[in-house]
């Protein structure tokens, strides 16, 4: 069953990578790399300390390294603990590959790139629903093109993916519990 599910992985892996090509590469590597949404996390930054204020700011932005830092460390526990190879070292997976990142790290399960982005996407659309109620929905879609980017360089898996959003969701809504849990207990 297990090895079923896996070559199902591998399968929808090369049809997904595969349907890249040169003239959307330059775009996709923007997409995936970690510091092009810079801008739109100082910018919900902003959103947040113009609707809470600075006292509430500061104990989110506590908040959020706590919850980044735990989506990716457990992310590594994950990958070392699997230790599934990624796609671009894959034996039987390689060699059919387009991969186009700039460097393949060695295990892909589960992606920290989809649990950090859909953690980051759940946790500010919750906290900013009152004001901006669809934001959320498109925090998402955000959060789903970055894993997807993940894909089209070659470097994980769709279960890789999968697992990692589910990882992410849940701790963004965990997080986002937990602030409001500090914010009842200690600011009001």
């Amino acid at each position: 069953m297990l090895d079923q599910l896996i070559q199902y992985d591998e399968e929808l892996f090369l049809f997904l990578n595969n349907l890249g090509s040169e003239s959307w590469d330059g775009l996709w590597l923007v997409i995936t790399n970690k510091l092009t949404f810079i801008p739109l996390y100082a910018l919900l930054l902003y959103v947040i300390f113009k609707k809470y204020g600075w006292k509430t700011l500061l104990l989110m932005v506590f908040v959020i390294a706590a919850m980044i830092t735990f989506t990716d460390q457990i992310t590594n526990l994950f990958k070392y603990t699997f230790q599934r190879p990624r796609p671009c070292r894959a034996e039987g997976v390689m060699d059919f590959t387009r991969f186009i990142a700039p460097r393949c790290g060695l295990y892909g399960f589960f992606s920290g790139h989809a649990s950090n982005s859909m953690a980051a996407a759940i946790f500010a659309g919750l906290i900013l629903k009152p004001y901006f109620k669809n934001l959320i929905y498109v925090l998402i879609l955000w959060s789903l093109v970055v894993a997807y980017s993940r894909i089209y360089v070659g470097v994980h898996y769709p279960l890789d993916l999968l697992c990692g959003l589910t990882f992410g969701a849940l701790s963004g809504f965990g997080f986002y519990k937990l602030h409001n849990y500090l914010i009842k207990r200690y600011m009001r």
